[in-house]
């Protein structure tokens, strides 16, 4: 059956000689995979293969049955075609964590339009943010982690969890009040952190999610987000 959704790209796999299987979080069903044909060659029309770079915002009409794992694609295209996101080093290496993040914690097959919403409003954020980006891969997981059930309510809960999984993590008053800026104001609030401030806490952030999600595994970006943005 054909229906119409939402999406956004996070990740693809080269599939066969010229297609691929692109794994997308849709705001109708959830997460989803998708076989595109044809977008790997020369003649490939309108560099489609560009619609699936990590974040795109995509509009797809979709074969969708329930109990497959793998369908199609009928149609697919993007309203909000980025200018700055895949060009700019800071915000690219941010997309590459944040995609990275999303392609571990998200398992759900059915939707939730108000998780979507949040990503959507997250991207367009990023994508437009001229100035006060720098924090917004801390601020994106402390928000993500309440859709998944185990936001911190404040600074001292956060702190908390992590002592008691023996992670030694002891901020100091300028962290704290950062934390809990970042808890509950919206992205692109001025918040004061400095480069080892932010490296220590993106790590203590990641831990955080590990406590929470047994699956989680290395995160192989962090290290070059800690290089370009710590």
């Amino acid at each position: 059956m054909l229906q119409k959704t939402r999406g956004i790209a996070l990740s693809y796999i080269r599939y066969r000689e010229t297609s691929i299987i692109a794994r997308v979080y849709t705001e109708e069903f959830g997460l989803q995979s998708y076989i595109v044909n044809s977008v790997r060659t020369a003649k490939s029309k309108n560099n489609r293969i560009a619609l699936f770079q990590p974040l795109t915002l995509l509009e797809m009409v979709v074969y969708y049955k329930s109990d497959r794992d793998l369908t199609r694609l009928s149609e697919v295209k993007t309203n909000f075609p980025f200018q700055s996101l895949p060009f700019e080093v800071g915000k690219s290496t941010i997309a590459m964590f944040v995609t990275e993040m999303l392609n571990k914690v998200l398992k759900e097959e059915t939707g939730s339009p108000t998780l979507f919403r949040f990503l959507v409003e997250s991207v367009v954020f990023l994508e437009e943010a001229k100035v006060n980006y720098e924090n917004f891969h801390l601020i994106f997981l402390l928000k993500l982690s309440f859709f998944l059930g185990f936001g911190p309510e404040s600074a001292r809960e956060f702190e908390s969890q992590l002592r008691e999984n023996s992670y030694p993590f002891l901020p100091d008053e300028e962290m704290d009040a950062a934390l809990n800026t970042m808890l509950r104001q919206p992205f692109g609030t001025p918040i004061k952190l400095d480069r080892s401030a932010r490296n220590e806490l993106a790590d203590a952030l990641v831990t955080y999610y590990h406590i929470h999600i047994d699956s989680l595994g290395e995160v192989k970006s962090l290290p070059v987000l800690r290089e370009v943005l710590g």
